[in-house]
C-alpha cells in the first residue's frame, strides 16, 4: 500500500509540474516577441512534441526558421499547418515568402493566389506576389499587383512602386 501511494503521489506530481502545449506555446511567444528566435523554436518544438497538430506553434516556428533564414524548415512549418488548416491565409503568405527566397517563384506563386482566393482583399498577398511574378520576368504581372498593394494602402507597395520602373 505505501508503494502504491508513493507511486500515485510521484505521478501526480510529475503531472502538476507537467506544461501544457499551450503554456509552452505562451513561452514561445515571449521569447519571439522578445526577439530570440531560437529559444522561441525551442518552445515551439516543445508544444509540437506534445500536441502535433498545433497549427499556430508550427506557424510561429516557421516564422522563426524564416527569420533564421532557414527556409526549407519554415516551409515545411506551413506546409504542416495547410495540412490542419488550409484556409489559413498567412500560412499561404508566408509559405509563399520563404519560397520567393529560394527562388522557387512557380510554387510562390500557387500560395499567393490561394492567398487572395481566401482573402481578395489582402495587400500583403499582392505586394508578395508581385516579387513572384518579378522573379519570374513577368515585370508588367509585378506591377499591377504592387499597384493593387498600393491602393490597398500597403506602405512598402508604395516604395517598390517608386523604385521599381513601373509606370
Amino acid at each position: 500500500m505505501k508503494n502504491f501511494l508513493l507511486g500515485l503521489f510521484l505521478t501526480f506530481g510529475l503531472f502538476a509540474n507537467a506544461q501544457s502545449a499551450d503554456d509552452l506555446f505562451k513561452e514561445g511567444e515571449i521569447r519571439r516577441k522578445n526577439g530570440d528566435k531560437k529559444q522561441a523554436i525551442e518552445y515551439y518544438t516543445k508544444a509540437i512534441a506534445i500536441k502535433e497538430d498545433h497549427p499556430n506553434a508550427h506557424f510561429q516556428r516557421g516564422f522563426c526558421y524564416a527569420a533564421e533564414k532557414e527556409y526549407e524548415k519554415a516551409i515545411a512549418d506551413y506546409t504542416r499547418v495547410l495540412e490542419i488548416r488550409p484556409d489559413f491565409v498567412w500560412a499561404h503568405i508566408s509559405r509563399g515568402g520563404s519560397l520567393n527566397k529560394l527562388n522557387k517563384f512557380n510554387d510562390a506563386l500557387v500560395d499567393f493566389n490561394k492567398a487572395i482566393e481566401l482573402e481578395p482583399e489582402n495587400q500583403e498577398a499582392y505586394n508578395n506576389r508581385g516579387w513572384a511574378k518579378k522573379g519570374l520576368g513577368d515585370d508588367k504581372g509585378a506591377c499591377d499587383d504592387w499597384k493593387k498593394s498600393k491602393k490597398m494602402g500597403n506602405e512598402e507597395a508604395k516604395i517598390i512602386l517608386g523604385n521599381s520602373g513601373c509606370r
